[in-house]
């Protein structure tokens, strides 16, 4: 099975030995990903920016892949202040309605402060 390497060009990826995306056959695998707007390198203060943020940048990793967000059939997400989590929730349903995967969140300290979510998801590219 041949492997494809997908990066955002992010230097967290670079640094800490990581790709944002990996492609395995029909699968594809994106990384915990946070709200860096990765062309700037900056970051928004509000949880709904950054999740909005997130979910571009998995959509880009995706789309490299040859898959969409409809095609997500697994998401983790992580926050570190749980009582947060509920205001993503019109965000998340914007872009994950139609796929409705199965979803975990979990809430835990992130690697920068400023970072208010990583969402990760799994998808199979489904043949036209």
């Amino acid at each position: 099975m041949n492997r494809q390497r997908i990066s955002s060009g992010s230097p967290f990826e670079e640094q800490l030995g990581y790709s944002r995306a990996v492609v395995a056959g029909d699968w594809v695998f994106v990384a915990g990903t946070t709200g860096y707007d990765y062309a700037t390198m900056t970051i928004s203060d509000d949880i709904v920016q950054q999740t909005e943020q997130c979910f571009q940048n998995i959509q880009s990793a995706l789309q490299q892949a040859g898959a969409s967000l409809d095609d997500v059939v697994r998401v983790t997400y992580v926050v570190p202040d749980a009582s947060q989590f509920e205001s993503c929730w019109p965000v998340m349903r914007k872009h994950l309605a139609r796929a409705r995967p199965a979803a975990m969140m979990i809430s835990a300290g992130l690697l920068d402060a400023r970072m208010k979510i990583e969402i990760e998801v799994t998808a199979i590219k489904m043949q036209q």
